[in-house]
C-alpha cells in the first residue's frame, strides 16, 4: 500500500497524520501533500515537515499552527490524460471525523468534468469498497480505433529490371548475356492484391468520435494479354511472353520490342515472338519460338527463330553469322552468312552464303543473282542471275529433302569416324590375342584395359552396322523421291562455272546461258527453255 497523509485534531489544532508505505507501496509524494495543506489553508514548516517526511518509518503525527475548525470530506484530484483515452483518480482521506464520499458525489467528479464514456463501473465499485490514498487509478478508458490495413500488390516478376551481365562459372563476366528480359509463361501468375482492410471508429472519455487513419486503396492495373480472377485480386497472363510493370500497370506481351540488339540490351532469348527497330549487332545472339523481324541490319550475329526471320535492309554474316528458321527467311542481301530455312529462302541477292531451304529458294529483286557459295533447296531455285564472271565457285543443289541430306552427311561423318576408332584399336586387340595364345602372361591391369577396349570395339561396331543400315534406308528414300524432283529457273543470265545438283546427279555449266530452266531428265541435269 501507498504511503497516505490525512488531517486529525489534536489539542484543537491540525496535525498531519503521516503513514508510511507497506510491501513495496510509494512513499508519501512531498508536493501532493504540501499542495493539500495549502489548498486548506492550513500552516506548516516546511523544513521540519521535509525532514520528518525523509525519516518517516512508522505513523507519525506532524504538529501545525492552524485551528482545527472543519471537518472536511475526502478529496478528489481526477486527471485526465493528454489524448482524453483515459481518467485515473487520486484519493485522499477526509479529516479525523468526517464522511467519505458517496458514489454519487464521487461520479460527479467526472460528469463536472464533461467526462461522459468509458466509465469502468466494476472498477469503480471495487475503489469506493477499498478506497485506496494517495494512489493513482484509472477508472474511465475510452475506446481506442481499431487501425486499418493499406492494400498492397505483390508482383510475381521483376519491377525493376537493371542490366546486369551473367556471371560465368569460371567467374568471367559475360556481358552479351544481361538478363533484363522478364519471361513468363502462359498461365503464370503476375501479380496478387491484398484488398485494404477498413479500420474501426473509437471514442474518447468525452464521448468524441475517434476516426481510424484513412487507408491506402489499389487496384490491379493491367493491359492486353492479361486475365484476373473473380474477385479481381489476381492477375494471370493469357500468352507466353514478357511482362513490365510501367507507372503501376503491368503490360503482357508475346512481341519483344527492342531498337537494337547490343551492350545495352545483351542476347535475347525469349519465348514470343521478337522485333528489332534497328541493328543486330556482331557476335549477339537473338533466339525466338515465334518470329524475329529486324528493321536494320544483321552483323556476324546469330538468329534462330521458331518461326519467321525476316530482315528488312539485310545481313552481312561475316563468315560466322548464321540465320535458323524454323518457318521462312526473308531478307533484303544474305551475305557471308549461313541460313537453314524448314521453309522457302526469299532475298534480293545472295553473296558467298551457304543457303539451305526446306522448300524453295527465290532470289528475285532488281539484280536476283546468286553468286558464290551454296544454295540448296527440296523443291526448286528461282533466280534472275546465277554464278558470276568473276568464276566465283557457286552450287545449286535441288531435288533432295534438305533434312534428309543432312542427316545422311551426319552419318557419313558419324560412320568415318567409327572406322578411324576401329582402325586404332583392331591391332591392339589382335597383338594381345596372340600374346595369350603363345602363353604369354600379362598384367591385371593389361587384362583389365584389353577387355575395356574389346568392349568398346563391340560396341563401335554394333553402331557402324547400326549407322549403315540408317544411312541405306536414307538412300532408298532419295532414290524413290528425285527421280524426277526439283528445278532450277534462271530468268537472266547463268554463268560458267556454276554447278547444278538435281537429286544425285549434277552438271557444270561451260557456257553463260540464258532465261533457261534445268531439270533431272534422263539420268542427267538438263538444260531447258522456259515455258
Amino acid at each position: 500500500m501507498n504511503g497516505y497523509f490525512q488531517i486529525v485534531e489534536r489539542g484543537g489544532k491540525c496535525h498531519v497524520k503521516l503513514v508510511p508505505p507497506t510491501n513495496g507501496g510509494e512513499p508519501i509524494q512531498r508536493d501532493e501533500l504540501f499542495e493539500y495543506l495549502n489548498y486548506k489553508n492550513i500552516t506548516f514548516d516546511m523544513k521540519l515537515l521535509v525532514s520528518t517526511l525523509a525519516g518517516l518509518e512508522s505513523v507519525a503525527y506532524f504538529p501545525t499552527i492552524t485551528d482545527f475548525l472543519h471537518k472536511d470530506g475526502e478529496y478528489v484530484k481526477v486527471t485526465c490524460a493528454p489524448d482524453a483515452m483515459s481518467v485515473s483518480v487520486r484519493m485522499i482521506p477526509c479529516f479525523d471525523g468526517g464522511e467519505q464520499m458517496s458514489k454519487e458525489e464521487f461520479m460527479r467528479e467526472f460528469t463536472g468534468r464533461g467526462i461522459s464514456y468509458g466509465y469502468d463501473d466494476a472498477a469503480i465499485d471495487a475503489f469506493l469498497a477499498n478506497r485506496e490514498y494517495c494512489k493513482s487509478v484509472v477508472l474511465v478508458k475510452g475506446t481506442p480505433p481499431v487501425q486499418g490495413e493499406d492494400a498492397k500488390i505483390e508482383y510475381f516478376f521483376n519491377t525493376n529490371p537493371r542490366v546486369r551481365p551473367t556471371l560465368n562459372d569460371d567467374g568471367t563476366v559475360d556481358f552479351f548475356n544481361l538478363n533484363t528480359i522478364n519471361h513468363i509463361n502462359a498461365g503464370d501468375l503476375l501479380a496478387r492484391l491484398t484488398p485494404a482492410v477498413l479500420g474501426t471508429p473509437g471514442k474518447n472519455v468525452k464521448g468524441e468520435v475517434i476516426n481510424p487513419r484513412e487507408v491506402k486503396t489499389l487496384a490491379l492495373k493491367y493491359g492486353h494479354n492479361i486475365r484476373v480472377n473473380e474477385t479481381e485480386t489476381e492477375a494471370f497472363s493469357e500468352v507466353s511472353g514478357h511482362v513490365s510493370l510501367v507507372e503501376g500497370k503491368i503490360f503482357v506481351s508475346n512481341v519483344l520490342e527492342v531498337e537494337n540488339v547490343d551492350n545495352s540490351v545483351g542476347n535475347i532469348d525469349y519465348d514470343g515472338s521478337v522485333q528489332v527497330n534497328g541493328n543486330v549487332c556482331e557476335n549477339f545472339t537473338v533466339k525466338a519460338k515465334g518470329s524475329i523481324e529486324v528493321r536494320g541490319v544483321v552483323e556476324g550475329a546469330y538468329l534462330e527463330a521458331g518461326e519467321n526471320i525476316t530482315i528488312m535492309r539485310g545481313m552481312n554474316g561475316m563468315r560466322k553469322g548464321e540465320l535458323k528458321a524454323g518457318g521462312n527467311v526473308v531478307a533484303k542481301f544474305l551475305e557471308n552468312a549461313k541460313v537453314i530455312a524448314d521453309g522457302f529462302v526469299e532475298a534480293d541477292t545472295i553473296l558467298h552464303s551457304n543457303i539451305t531451304a526446306g522448300t524453295d529458294i527465290r532470289v528475285s529483286g532488281s539484280k536476283g543473282f546468286i553468286a558464290g557459295g551454296r544454295a540448296c533447296a527440296t523443291n526448286s531455285v528461282e533466280v534472275k542471275n546465277l554464278g558470276s564472271q568473276m568464276g566465283a565457285d557457286t552450287i545449286i543443289e535441288v531435288g533432295m529433302d534438305t533434312g534428309v541430306k543432312t542427316n545422311m552427311q551426319e552419318l557419313k561423318k558419324e560412320i568415318v569416324e567409327i572406322n578411324k576408332q576401329l582402325t586404332t584399336i583392331r591391332p591392339v586387340l589382335e597383338g594381345a590375342k596372340a600374346k595369350i595364345q603363345q602363353g604369354i602372361r600379362m598384367t591385371a591391369d593389361q587384362l583389365g584395359q584389353i577387355q575395356k577396349l574389346a568392349l568398346l570395339s563391340k560396341e563401335l561396331n554394333e553402331k557402324l552396322q547400326n549407322d549403315i543400315s540408317e544411312l541405306n534406308k536414307y538412300q532408298d528414300t532419295q532414290d524413290s523421291q528425285t527421280s524426277n524432283m526439283g528445278q532450277v529457273i534462271v530468268r537472266g543470265d547463268v554463268y560458267p562455272g556454276t554447278k547444278v545438283v538435281i537429286g544425285d546427279v549434277s552438271m557444270v555449266v561451260k557456257s553463260t546461258m540464258k532465261y533457261c530452266r534445268f531439270i533431272k531428265e534422263g539420268g542427267e541435269v538438263k538444260m531447258v527453255g522456259i515455258n
